[in-house]
């Protein structure tokens, strides 16, 4: 194996790494990039080995360059946010992992894995910027624009389970204590937390929502609490969401996927009310309300290390936890009700409703995605259905799937004799089919009829 792992394999296989490597000799001179690094900053390969790493990067300094500070101090740097301007003149945002490279316990140069988060910070900063260009400070009042559109109303559903999420939150709408939301995902998690703001003390302030998994540890901080200039290469000074939502609701989802070191940070807010901007001295006073959701039970975020205990405690002052669809299927038929309002309208459909066949597939099925799987379903038959009644056959493969399998009858009583001779008979079939682990031919011989006639069948009830 060793054998085989020659210096012209590794290379070819650090090419198609995603992420770009470079390694610098202790002089600073560039003695290896691969292809993905080669790219991103717009450089030839050939020209690059051999020149020193600021002539390829003239934006950087000694100072600021983290291959030449591993080099001089031998000290790891493990996921360091760097913007630079590249030899080209564009201006490139990383996160980079740098090593020192030693032979015999001398150090001879460093390599480094830079992570490409351009765009993404890109995107992220114009966000941040739009929102604070909407709310233009704590004392607008909110517009159209703003992201908080809906409410209780909107919370479709009359179950025993249902009514008592809503109850609970109606209550907590009216407090300034910080909430944790839990559910799987598809509940409705942030439609619940728009709720709250809207028909709490702070509906005519800002409503500000960011996803804690979206983004890398390092671009979050910034986003979450600002940037002063000179903080680190390439930053600017800019506002954070907790500035732009100063008023108004911060809404963090999944904040079980935030970095434990990030949370610290937030919880150090949550209890003074205070922000320092990530490379500032200076501290700001903030007046936010905190919700945060995780798409796990809390209690098993903290017992698997993924969520602080001390966070937790802080924000389980009040603590909603929203049921899972297959946990409330006597909801299903208002909710397929009101997904057909809702696209008959977008769609310039007149769509009545679903099959008797179809509501009892809906009320057998387990629903992984919740509603918004449930939605989905709706919406993809309304896109293709020709009726205005959603049958078998408009529903996607998985759900005709679980159909095959399972046999779900229609729930309705008082079925034509022909219909109730049909679907007995392709109960029968299926079970002969599972029985035979799909041999036609033995499967006719269980059912005792001949095997064209089993096919045609077979065709017939789309088994």
């Amino acid at each position: 194996m060793r054998e085989l792992l020659t210096q012209e394999n590794l290379e070819i296989i650090l090419d198609y790494v995603s992420d770009g490597i470079q390694a610098i000799d202790k002089k600073g001179n560039i003695i290896y990039c691969n292809r993905t690094s080669a790219m991103l900053d717009d450089i030839n390969r050939e020209d690059a080995i051999g020149r020193h790493v600021l002539s390829i990067y003239p934006s950087l300094k000694k100072e600021t360059s983290t291959l030449l500070k591993v080099v001089e101090t031998g000290i790891s740097i493990f996921n360091a946010e760097q913007t630079y301007t590249n030899y080209r003149g564009k201006k490139i945002t990383t996160v980079n992992s740098t090593l020192p490279i030693k032979l015999k316990g001398e150090i001879v140069g460093a390599i480094e894995i830079s992570r490409n988060i351009t765009d993404v910070k890109a995107l992220s900063e114009k966000l941040v910027d739009l929102q604070n260009k909407i709310y233009g400070g704590k004392d607008k009042k909110r517009t159209e624009s703003d992201e908080a559109k809906y409410t209780f109303e909107d919370i479709i559903g009359n179950s025993k389970e249902l009514l008592k999420v809503k109850s609970l939150a109606m209550k907590a709408a009216q407090t300034v204590s910080p909430i944790l939301v839990y559910g799987d995902t598809g509940t409705g998690k942030e439609l619940l937390v728009q709720a709250i703001h809207n028909a709490g003390l702070r509906r005519s302030k800002s409503f500000v929502a960011q996803n804690c998994a979206a983004l890398p540890a390092n671009l979050l901080e910034g986003i979450l609490f600002g940037t002063v200039k000179g903080s680190f290469t390439g930053a600017d000074n800019r506002p954070g969401l907790f500035e732009v939502a100063d008023g108004g609701t911060l809404f963090l989802d999944e904040i079980n996927s935030m970095p434990l070191e990030l949370q610290a940070k937030l919880l150090r807010v949550l209890q003074d009310g205070r922000i320092r901007r990530v490379g500032d001295i200076k501290t700001t006073k903030v007046n936010v309300r905190v919700i945060a959701a995780t798409n796990i039970d809390p209690a098993l975020a903290v017992q698997k290390g993924c969520l602080r205990r001390d966070l937790y405690y802080r924000l389980n002052t009040i603590t909603i936890g929203l049921p899972d669809l297959k946990d409330r299927k006597e909801d299903i038929p208002l909710l397929t009700e009101h997904f057909i309002k809702k696209y008959n309208k977008l769609l310039y459909r007149n769509v009545k409703g679903i099959s008797s066949e179809v509501a009892s597939i809906f009320q057998s099925y387990h629903w992984p995605g919740n509603v918004r799987e449930l939605e989905h379903v709706i919406e993809g038959a309304m896109n293709i259905i020709d009726g205005d009644i959603i049958a078998l056959d408009y529903l996607p493969e998985n759900l005709i799937e679980f159909h095959r399998e399972t046999g779900v009858e229609a729930q309705t009583e008082d079925l034509p004799l022909k219909t109730a001779v049909e679907n007995l008979e392709k109960k029968l079939i299926i079970k002969a089919l599972k029985k035979s682990n799909h041999n036609i031919s033995r499967a006719a011989s269980l059912l005792d009829i001949p095997r064209q006639t089993l096919q045609y069948k077979i065709k017939k009830y789309r088994l």
